[in-house]
């Protein structure tokens, strides 16, 4: 498990182009027949992937945590961005087509998934939060899953959230976790920009289509940077920081939070006119 550790605006402003790209840009999050994990010191998020092929792969539970199991002080939020797969839950087998997602509370020992077809492999998104209550473990389908239609074609940001881990639906201690799906012909996501200095975020993109990228866009309102992002690669958005961005055509992303509350709508505007 990596560690990836807290920065502040002052120094963030002063990174190189690489330093960027190492504090906040996870390239690789899914490898085939492994569990991919990096630990944020932002609200001590993990964010990572399993790809089960042939095998079943078990959740590890990495030294660094000081822990008798990795949920022991946690809960976990897993979404499926490949394949048809299975997540089993101390002996309870949950289904997970794609974009389904499963909640897992807090005092679960043992998570192991597995892929339907190790030729079209399952792609499980992780995100763990720590945890101070227990939450029943609950699936919830993409079907099931709240959505909410916002933007326009107009302003290249027509696009579908669906709602999954949040204050209205799977309930968990600080977890919320959903999905973006833009239209065709649209490009921008999440514009106009905000902030939530309560709590961290995360992102990865996918459904890129090859040899497109998607430029994303951090930093403090009046400071933006920029990191070029690939299809099935994350980003650890800091309380602080704006995270939107542009892509070369249509894509989907998850996003997932962690903090003082489970509020979806807990974001702090910045209009276009103080974007710098």
């Amino acid at each position: 498990m990596q560690t990836r550790y807290a920065s502040s605006p002052r120094e963030t402003a002063a990174l190189t182009t690489d330093q960027l790209r190492s504090d906040f840009l996870i390239e690789r999050v899914f490898t085939p027949g492994r569990i991919e994990l990096v630990y944020s010191h932002y609200d001590r998020m993990i964010i990572g992937g399993a790809m089960p092929t042939a095998e079943a792969l078990a959740l590890p539970n990495p030294a660094s945590l000081k822990a008798e199991y990795f949920l022991e002080r946690r809960e976990l939020g897993i979404l499926n961005v490949g394949g048809a797969g299975q997540v089993t839950v101390d002996g309870t087998a949950y289904a997970l087509g794609p974009q389904d997602c499963l909640y897992v509370g807090k005092a679960s020992r043992e998570v192991v998934f597995r892929s339907q077809d190790a030729g079209q492999p399952a792609k499980f998104y992780l995100l763990s939060a720590p945890a101070h209550a227990v939450h029943p473990t609950a699936r919830r389908t993409r079907a099931e899953a709240t959505p909410v239609e916002m933007g326009a074609l107009e302003t290249a940001n027509r696009r579908t959230i669906y709602k999954y881990i949040y204050a209205e639906g799977i309930p968990s201690c600080q977890l919320v976790m959903g999905l973006t799906q833009l239209q065709p012909g649209s490009v921008w996501n999440t514009m106009p920009a905000h902030t939530h200095d309560r709590r961290m975020e995360a992102y990865l993109y996918f459904n890129l289509p090859e040899g497109q990228r998607v430029l994303h866009l951090m930093g403090e309102p009046t400071a933006t940077r920029s990191l070029w992002v690939s299809n099935e690669q994350a980003i650890i958005s800091p309380p602080w920081s704006v995270h939107t961005g542009c892509g070369t055509a249509a894509y989907a992303f998850i996003w997932g939070m962690a903090g003082e509350n489970r509020a979806y709508t807990d974001m702090d505007a910045v209009a276009l006119h103080e974007l710098q």
